[in-house]
């Protein structure tokens, strides 16, 4: 399998297995819908780390495979292209991605799915479509200016140019850079640690402001206003309230 999903406390990661650069091809782009959907479903899972290995996360789509496609091709398969990496946008729980090596193309727009992005020191990411006369297709137009804003998303697109770790921090494209042996292990204990935490109110969280940001600011308050009376109805609302009461704040154990 091109990817996997294996699940350890709590913690779902989604692992592109495709040597030498997990290449994103057809059936890898299926395959990431599939589990992508399988960790939404899945109550074991309460937080997602996306990782593509040691050495690479994931340096684009398959251009061999893309270069035999012609236009009446592409125009049926650009939907799937972009309904496999919108299922990984909303998994209605924390997700980070652990990038290592290239993310670059398709390997960028997978890590603009998550909700954290910890590079590794040696990472280098861009959106290089440009280069070949194409733009990003994988939502790359869109998501990388709803993180970085409008001129610096440009810069990246119209030069197709690579940015280092420490630029891509300066950026806000990653929001954390490690030692390259220390980036899976630091992307586990942070969806550990949230998985820990009160399930409902984190996807509540996390649509709130998703649904925010494509919203005017009325319309957004009238979803966190929803979810903030909804949570209400909650056990861990009840439990996060008595021990903060009884305890101070931190110390709740939701169910």
């Amino acid at each position: 399998m091109t990817v996997t999903l294996e699940v350890a406390e709590g913690v779902g990661t989604l692992r592109l297995d495709r040597p030498p650069m997990n290449a994103l091809d057809v059936a890898t782009q299926d395959r990431l819908k599939e589990l992508a959907e399988e960790a939404t479903r899945r109550d074991d899972v309460r937080a997602v780390v996306i990782y593509g290995g040691e050495k690479v996360f994931a340096a684009g789509a398959d251009i061999k495979e893309m270069q035999d496609m012609d236009h009446t091709a592409m125009v049926l398969r650009a939907r799937g292209l972009q309904e496999a990496f919108t299922a990984v946008a909303r998994i209605p729980k924390p997700v980070v991605a652990a990038v290592t090596g290239y993310a670059l193309g398709g390997g960028c727009e997978l890590a603009l799915c998550a909700d954290f992005r910890i590079a590794a020191e040696n990472a280098k990411l861009g959106q290089p479509e440009i280069l070949l006369g194409l733009i990003p297709g994988a939502g790359g137009t869109q998501r990388l200016p709803r993180l970085i804003g409008p001129s610096r998303a440009k810069d990246l697109i119209f030069t197709g140019r690579m940015v280092k770790a420490d630029e891509a921090l300066s950026l806000g494209l990653v929001d954390r850079v490690v030692p390259a042996p220390e980036v899976y292990g630091q992307a586990h204990a942070w969806a550990a640690r949230l998985a820990r935490g009160p399930a409902l109110a984190l996807r509540a969280a996390k649509e709130s402001v998703d649904a925010g940001l494509e919203t005017d600011i009325d319309t957004g308050l009238t979803v966190e206003r929803g979810w903030f009376a909804g949570l209400f109805a909650t056990e861990d609302r009840e439990r996060g309230m008595r021990s903060f009461v009884a305890e101070g704040p931190g110390k709740a154990e939701f169910s």
